[in-house]
């Protein structure tokens, strides 16, 4: 076989895997499992097709045109990941509200810490994931396992919205923001409960005992988000106001939970948001698995991942919005 044969045939299998990428936007993975790791290869697999693209450009090959063309397809998912060309309006010059997330890993990087980080932001509404359940909370925090809420405005009603004895856990709040009343979800789905160790490598012979291992880790993980998101989507389909919804999704852009739980509302990110979204930084890998996610007729100003700080392994991020 052709050397050209070879890279034409290597190109196409990229771009064929790039392609089943968009299948989690309908594909469950109750349905087809494997189908969602895809998602963690998306950012390795476009560099990949990007390289052999150039290659063909190179050569002077006319189906570099086909492949250029196709890039196209690949528009939005890599805008997820990195956006280079956010919108400019400038709507208001002050915000309506600001919108704080944070999975702080227990206070394991120091919980004073934290709470001044927070308290800094003086953001309007405050998300927490993985909180520290070895200390008390002050009274003013609607608390669930694993998550909390702080606001300075009123709260209406809220409730929990997974509670079976998963790991995973998310409640809804409706909060009455200045006479306009908001449903904010926060959302921690299933962690996978991985460890470095497991995707380091120790030769080939104990390669293929690991990738059993995570296998057995994330393909049950991804089906217990299929259905954790049903319970999350039913209290945004039937919310009679407007959604924020935010958090610690455990799963990457392109993924079936990113679709499903950002359908019918706009990724703050996509909209406001410039450079890198990554937000998880402990395995020195770019994952971005921590979103904030609006209904239309709330307009996202800004958008920041703060990756100054190392206060947790993952950065905080924050959105303001204009209420609208």
């Amino acid at each position: 076989m052709k050397l050209r044969q070879i890279l034409l045939f290597a190109h196409l299998t990229v771009v064929v895997l790039l392609l089943c990428t968009l299948g989690n936007a309908w594909i469950p993975p109750n349905f087809v499992g494997n189908l969602n790791l895809l998602s963690l290869g998306f950012p390795y697999l476009m560099a990949l097709h990007v390289l052999f693209t150039l290659i063909w450009v190179f050569k002077r090959k006319k189906i570099a045109i086909a492949f250029v063309l196709g890039s196209f397809l690949f528009y939005n998912p890599v805008r997820r990941w990195i956006n280079f060309s956010p919108k400019t309006e400038n709507l208001k010059s002050i915000r309506d509200i600001k919108v704080l997330t944070f999975n702080v890993k227990y206070g394991d990087f120091g919980w004073e810490k934290v709470k001044k980080y927070i308290h800094d932001q003086d953001a309007d509404i405050i998300l927490v994931q993985e909180r520290d359940t070895n200390r008390a909370l002050r009274q003013d925090l609607v608390k669930y396992p694993s998550v909390i809420l702080k606001t300075k405005h009123k709260i209406v009603r809220q409730q929990e919205l997974i509670t079976d004895k998963s790991r995973g856990n998310s409640f809804y709040a409706d909060v009455d923001i200045n006479g306009k009343i908001i449903r904010i979800v926060n959302v921690y789905l299933e962690p996978f409960r991985l460890h470095k160790s497991m995707l380091q490598f120790d030769g080939f012979k104990k390669e293929g005992g690991k990738i059993s291992t995570l296998l057995a880790h994330m393909i049950p993980t991804f089906k217990a988000h299929e259905d954790q998101i049903k319970k999350i989507r039913k209290v945004i389909d039937l919310s009679p106001y407007p959604v924020i919804l935010a958090g610690d999704f455990n799963s990457v852009p392109n993924s079936y939970e990113y679709y499903s739980l950002g359908k019918d509302l706009q990724d703050a990110f996509l909209e406001a948001g410039n450079g890198s979204s990554s937000s998880f930084h402990d395995y020195k890998v770019p994952l971005r698995i921590d979103y904030i996610f609006s209904s239309k007729t709330i307009i996202p100003l800004s958008y920041k991942v703060d990756n100054s700080v190392q206060l947790s392994d993952h950065y905080p991020v924050i959105a303001e919005f204009l209420l609208n």
